[in-house]
């Protein structure tokens, strides 16, 4: 008889059978916990102490009015715990923008002022803005520094209208410098306060400059970058574009992307900046950046030459669809070529903030940075970009923007720009908070997402329909980071924040601190929710689908379970692309993979 042996449980697997069970339920509960801990808000860890409040309402009251409200949101305290301390900061702020005063430091008081006023602090007393920039803009004049003379006057006046005696030095100047469409903008101040203005000068303000002489005014940018080797072969590497004078003493306007290996830290190669006046012929002048603004692609240069015709900056001029323009530039490195066309639509969203305006004039390599003006030769916009593929679709930036990047740039050095923190979507509603970026002080002030922005520094913008996140952009354009920023939102919230510098490429620095599911709503539209489903690792639901988004495009829809496999982000290529795994409820829960693209640069944030 054969004998079968009989093999026997080891003593360890008869007790771990019964513990499987429990196993599975804890992996299931932290499972659970991790999805709900992946959507929430990273928060700082340091806590906001009290005593580096007080130390702040000396030392930087703007500041401690922020971290004021943080720490009432935080530990849910009443505003008369801070009363005291946050009128101390706002008597410290008023003393703070009085030593600026005397000290003539025009800007910084302006800035405070406009802190004071988002608080609704009453400051006659002390000067409000419009008489700060006006008073920079006097010792602008007096100091030769005409374009920032006519940008600060003409901010002033906006602001507050100028009175004949206060612009008639600008006009005087404006015609003096051979300036026609600034003389004209100063002209129209002093006929509305009854000035009587000489003959002669009203006559040359109320002229009309030609394209021959407007090209006198439009240069050839060229930067070298060295030799380009391929396949065993060196080139030289040119970068062609163009730009135009605003002002007498060699200051032209151009495109930062065309200047970028000039300023930008991440380029280790070589890079020299010329313009050139004529034809390839011509003397190559050389040339240097100013400041420049990466967000609006603008930048100004700088060349040693006087130049035969100086562009005005001081129209704020929109055309209207339809409308003929002329674009100017050099195509190619075809100098002083003219183009004709129509604008063929505003609004066009494709630069990080605000809008730009579609034209059909033709647009090539060479022409970035160009003047656009309209047939009564006024500056209506700055060509920046073309699709090379479809001819007759090209972009310029908004003449009015450009004139409310310029006293940032006219600073010197990198435009900042102010930054909240939040990714906004426009709905019927208004504007949707859909994203809270980490660390930043819409975070700090645990702003909530989904609900709806309502105004801005106590203004509530009245917009078309596709036009109201740039429109609260330029509520927050002119401002300098580190100013008060009151926000109201639906939720009947009023919240104080300190804003900050907005980051070159804000979605890409948020990624980096947070978790993919949570940056899929800025990037891709898809604001996720915890699944009830229970596994070994986070599941979700799609909470919302943002309409335009690249989830509404892909035919993504709310309640489709979704689950996140990987997200990677290049930030050398401004994209990002996130794989995941999906059950379409309209395609009958049929499981799905796709990759899903994005582009870094945002322009829904804020």
């Amino acid at each position: 008889m054969r004998l079968v042996p009989v093999r026997r449980s080891a003593p360890w697997r008869a007790l771990l059978f019964p513990l499987i069970p429990l196993f599975a339920f804890a992996l299931t509960l932290v499972s659970c916990i991790s999805a709900e801990e992946r959507l929430e808000i990273p928060r700082p860890t340091e806590q906001f102490r009290l005593d580096d409040i007080k130390r702040y309402t000396a030392e930087d009251p703007v500041r401690a009015i922020h971290l004021m409200g943080a720490y009432e949101r935080s530990y849910g305290l009443e505003d008369r715990s801070f009363g005291e301390l946050r009128q101390q900061a706002v008597e410290n702020l008023k003393e703070a923008q009085i030593k600026a005063i005397d000290e003539r430091r025009w800007d910084d008081a302006a800035s405070m002022a406009r802190s004071l006023m988002a608080l609704g602090i009453e400051v006659e007393s002390t000067g409000m803005e419009p008489d700060f920039l006006l008073a920079e803009a006097g010792e602008y004049l007096a100091g030769g520094s005409n374009l920032a003379a006519f940008v600060y006057a003409v901010r002033a006046h906006e602001l507050d209208p100028l009175s004949a005696d206060k612009a008639l030095p600008f006009f005087e100047r404006a015609v003096e410098l051979g300036q026609r469409r600034t003389a004209a903008f100063f002209l129209a101040i002093l006929e509305s306060g009854g000035a009587q203005v000489d003959d002669e000068a009203r006559a040359y303000a109320q002229g009309r400059d030609a394209p021959s002489d407007m090209i006198q005014g439009v240069a050839t940018v060229m930067v070298y970058r060295g030799t380009r080797i391929e396949r065993g072969m060196g080139s030289p590497d040119w970068i062609l574009g163009s730009a135009f004078f605003v002002d007498p003493s060699g200051l032209l306007i151009t495109n930062y992307h065309v200047i970028a290996s000039e300023v930008d830290p991440s380029y280790e190669g070589y890079s020299r900046l010329y313009i050139r006046l004529g034809d390839s012929s011509s003397a190559r002048i050389p040339a240097r950046v100013v400041g420049w603004d990466k967000a609006m692609d603008l930048a100004i240069i700088k060349a040693e030459i006087k130049p035969a015709y100086v562009f005005s900056v001081v129209d704020r001029v929109l055309p209207r669809v339809g409308e003929t323009v002329l674009a100017i530039g050099s195509p190619g490195g075809l100098e002083k070529t003219v183009t004709s066309g129509i604008v063929s639509a505003l609004g066009r969203r494709f630069l990080p903030i605000g809008d730009v305006i579609q034209i059909d004039a033709a647009v090539n390599h060479g022409n970035s940075g160009g003047p656009v003006v309209d047939l009564y030769g006024r500056l209506v916009g700055i060509v920046f970009a073309g699709i090379e593929q479809y001819q007759g679709l090209n972009f310029a930036v908004p003449a009015e923007r450009m004139a409310a990047a310029l006293p940032a740039m006219i600073r010197g050095g990198k435009a900042e720009r102010p930054w909240l923190g939040i990714t906004v979507n426009e709905t019927n509603q208004g504007a949707e908070i859909v994203y809270v970026a980490p660390f930043t002080p819409a975070a700090e002030q645990r702003l909530e997402e989904g609900v709806y922005i309502t105004s801005i520094n106590g203004i509530e913008p009245h917009v078309p329909q596709g036009t109201l996140i740039p429109a609260l952009q330029d509520l927050l354009f002119p401002a300098k980071p580190g100013e008060l920023v009151v926000l109201e939102s639906s939720d009947g919230r009023t919240t104080v924040l300190r804003s900050t510098a907005r980051p070159d490429v804000p979605l890409a620095a948020a990624a980096k601190l947070d978790s993919k599911e949570r940056i899929a709503a800025p990037l891709f539209g898809l604001v996720l929710s915890p699944s009830a489903t229970r596994g070994f690792s986070p599941s979700f639901l799609v909470k919302k689908v943002v309409r335009g988004s690249v989830a509404d495009e892909a035919g993504l829809s709310e309640n489709d379970p979704v689950s996140i496999k990987n997200l990677r982000v290049d930030e050398n290529l401004g994209i990002a692309w996130m794989d995941i795994n999906v059950k379409r409820r309209r395609s009958g829960y049929l499981e799905t993979t796709m990759r899903l693209p994005a582009i870094l640069d945002s322009p829904d944030t804020l």
